[in-house]
């Protein structure tokens, strides 16, 4: 592998934010190694990308995996410039009373734990580089009360609040450390649920002051500025990438939407 270019890591890169992300970074020069738990849909999406990009199955709440990951993006890149904590399950709608502790915790461990561990392991290398980006994914979900939510929300506002300890523990390092809050985005998975009836779509456009969900270049794009240089005096803050969901406080709908 060329160690001419910089190296992005990210997470959950198969499919949605994560594969948008990728392709972004691919597109503005890094070579990018694309993790996901499946290590077959990670490798065909490197091939997408073209040469010089690795794809590498992890399951990040495995800390032998997440290790072996990191030790392989050393041994074959030589540096990491960037990483991107995406990987993420959705949580179920249920009523608190209706929720296991067991669901509860597989989703903090791999939306919190996950971003731990591949912050842990991806800090030697960011740090001999004398500079490097981490960008976390909150939500939403992480800064306002969305209701059936709480394991997937506990998660993203863990996340928000370990993205400013980690900045203020690794400036020194040279390393920025930053997240985003993504709103809803309309990815495969959405449009599915939506196809299906389970997302009312009008009504949750009606919320959205901008009238609309992301897509997820968007997001992406966001990802890209708080990675690169031109976000070089930015550390330790929680990006709104909501199209003003989190900003509107008022009564009834947001915006006039379908």
């Amino acid at each position: 592998m060329s160690h001419d270019r910089p190296v992005a890591a990210v997470t959950g890169a198969g499919d949605g934010i994560g594969w948008a992300t990728a392709t972004a970074l691919a597109r503005s020069g890094h070579a990018v190694c694309l993790i996901d738990i499946d290590a077959t849909k990670a490798a065909e999406r490197a091939g997408e990308l073209g040469d010089g990009h690795l794809g590498l199955g992890c399951d990040v709440t495995n800390e032998a995996d997440v290790k072996g990951v990191f030790a392989k993006i050393g041994a074959l890149f030589g540096r990491l410039d960037v990483l991107v904590n995406n990987a993420g399950i959705g949580s179920p709608h249920l009523p608190t009373t209706a929720q296991t502790l067991e669901s509860f915790e597989k989703v903090l461990s791999i939306h919190l734990g996950g971003s731990f561990l591949c912050a842990r392991e991806a800090h030697p290398l960011l740090k001999a580089g004398g500079h490097g980006a981490i960008v976390n994914i909150s939500s939403i979900a992480g800064i306002t009360g969305l209701p059936r939510r709480n394991a997937y929300g506990a998660a993203k506002a863990g996340i928000a609040m370990m993205t400013k300890s980690l900045a203020c523990e690794w400036a020194a390092d040279g390393i920025r450390v930053n997240a985003i809050a993504p709103g809803f985005v309309a990815t495969a998975l959405v449009k599915k649920l939506e196809a299906d009836g389970f997302v009312d779509a009008p009504r949750l456009r009606r919320r959205i002051p901008m009238g609309r969900l992301a897509d997820p270049a968007e997001i992406a794009e966001a990802i890209q500025f708080l990675a690169s240089r031109a976000a070089s005096y930015i550390t330790g803050t929680v990006l709104s990438v909501d199209g003003g969901w989190a900003a509107f406080g008022d009564a009834g709908d947001a915006s006039s939407a379908d």
